[in-house]
């Protein structure tokens, strides 16, 4: 213990854990056992913590055999997700010039904040295996918590919801493709099979989710995480072949705005700030990604590793997929950009804005297997992304209950897992407004997590002084990110308000 914690550690804590690891029949040190209270510091708040997370088998902690490629593939997961394929939709709203700023100054931005965040993992001999924690040493145990639970709980929840209805539309797509395409349907002697709803493939979905969300902590997710890394890459390559191959064959698409209101505009460039920020999602693990990695020595250079080839993986699908979409499709590329479709020309050969309707009706345009494998893709991708991203989540769970002293069950671990999973899926059965989530949890809940949160905290625990250069970048970005988070939220409330008007639930 002395060597893991040689700095500010009590000496009250340290011999009353020590008595307590030689005597079992004094049961565990817990938050009331310890004797801890508001008044307390946050060093010994930390100090619990730590404990604990030797003491007992948290997800977060669990196991600290990671490899600094085992950051690589969580951080792939858990940032290249269903965003990325609602890029170019973005770029709808804010044109060439302002999707294109937006797309590279959000990946600097990110990269920085991440280093920053990687950099206080580790302070005066304590852990910060969570991101609460970090903010807990930071601005104090309550106003801490409160500064960082409730965004990141927005945003594993949030993506939850939104994997789930990526992977039951994905799903679907898949089904129909093979179906319409190969099957035979012997009840109306076409070819073809019974339709189901989106809702139907999001619980056949969910079914799958219950499985994988047994896995004890981060590293037994190191295969399904693999997995779905390499997944991601190949969906994205597809995607900006795909896209690519359409703008060559078919140069047909509309940049402007035409058939849109001001207020459509407007509102859209705010949401589509909020569907960038979306794609930025991996801060919210990536302390507990660094949690799984051995120290001494320290973690910061190994995890660092693993980000650098992590942001090489996000620049090549953000970029292609993004740019690639836009140019081939232009206003009429969808939230989705594997189920858009070229529009078609209108009766002069003009270049127009199609319905859905239309474009439903161009998709055979489309070579359908390579759409079919890149939607099989999102699904495993998606899988994987759901699970990394849910770790906190029941880390937060079990933490709570080894405050208590009470060890988590397997039985106890099926059921609130399970109860986690129908929820989440039961939520996506009835909001699937994929491309409106995405932009209202990018803005309320990746934005501050992401984007300034950790910037303030920097500021915070480094203090920096005002000549030092980092000090002014940090302050330009949680100025510049603040701003944003405002008004995607803004535009993306005004979307899901518009689509919910129109829509059929439970399909």
């Amino acid at each position: 213990m002395k060597a893991l914690f040689p700095k500010g550690e009590p000496k009250e804590m340290q011999a009353e854990y020590e008595q307590r690891e030689q005597n079992p029949k004094l049961g565990a040190l817990t938050a009331d056992t310890a004797n801890l209270s508001p008044k307390n510091s946050a060093d010994d708040m930390i100090n619990l913590n730590n404990k604990l997370d030797v003491e007992y088998d948290l997800p977060i902690t669990g196991s600290r055999t990671a490899k600094w490629y085992y950051s690589a593939f969580h951080n792939v997961t858990a940032m290249v997700g269903a965003g990325v394929l609602g890029l170019p939709s973005a770029f709808v709203f804010l044109g060439w010039t302002g999707g294109t700023i937006t797309l590279v100054l959000s990946w600097f931005i990110s990269l920085y904040t991440l280093h920053q965040l990687c950099g206080m993992h580790e302070i005066g001999g304590l852990r910060m295996n969570r991101y609460r924690e970090l903010g807990q040493y930071a601005f104090g145990p309550i106003l801490g918590w409160w500064a960082v639970q409730p965004f990141q709980l927005i945003v594993m929840v949030g993506l939850a919801i939104t994997y789930s209805v990526t992977g039951g539309q994905s799903l679907k797509r898949f089904y129909e493709i093979v179906c319409t395409k190969h099957i035979f349907n012997a009840s109306t002697g076409t070819l073809g099979c019974t339709a189901f709803g989106l809702s139907a493939w999001i619980v056949v979905f969910g079914a799958v989710q219950l499985f994988l969300a047994q896995a004890p902590n981060f590293n037994a997710l190191t295969l399904v995480s693999l997995v779905a890394a390499v997944m991601s890459l190949s969906y994205s390559t597809i995607g900006f072949g795909m896209s690519l191959n359409s703008g060559l064959e078919q140069r047909n698409a509309p940049y402007n705005l035409d058939g849109y209101s001001t207020a459509d505009g407007i509102f859209g460039a705010f949401n589509a700030l909020g569907t960038v920020a979306f794609a930025y999602g991996g801060h919210n693990v990536v302390l507990e990604i660094q949690a799984g990695l051995p120290s001494p020595p320290k973690t910061y250079k190994p995890m660092m590793k693993g980000v650098y080839v992590a942001y090489a993986v996000v620049a090549w699908c953000y970029f292609t997929v993004a740019i690639t979409g836009y140019w081939a499709f232009g206003n009429n590329v969808g939230s989705n950009v594997l189920l858009t479709t070229i529009c078609p020309l209108g009766p002069n050969g003009e270049t127009r804005h199609c319905s859905s309707a239309e474009l439903e009706a161009a998709a055979p345009l489309r070579p359908v297997w390579p759409i079919a494998m890149a939607n099989l893709m999102v699904v495993f991708h998606v899988l994987g992304s759901y699970q990394v991203s849910m770790m906190p989540v029941f880390d937060m769970i079990e933490t709570l209950m080894a405050k208590k002293g009470v060890r988590c069950t397997r039985i106890f671990r099926l059921i609130y897992r399970s109860i986690y999973v129908v929820l989440t899926i039961f939520i996506a059965c009835t909001i699937p407004f994929f491309g409106d989530l995405m932009g209202f949890i990018g803005a309320v809940g990746t934005g501050p997590t992401t984007f300034w949160l950790p910037s303030v905290i920097w500021l915070v625990v480094k203090r920096p002084s005002w000549r030092n250069w980092n000090f002014w970048v940090s302050w330009f970005i949680i100025i510049l990110c603040v701003a944003v988070t405002f008004l995607g939220a803004i535009g993306a409330l005004r979307g899901i308000v518009v689509d919910a008007s129109d829509y059929d639930f439970y399909q």
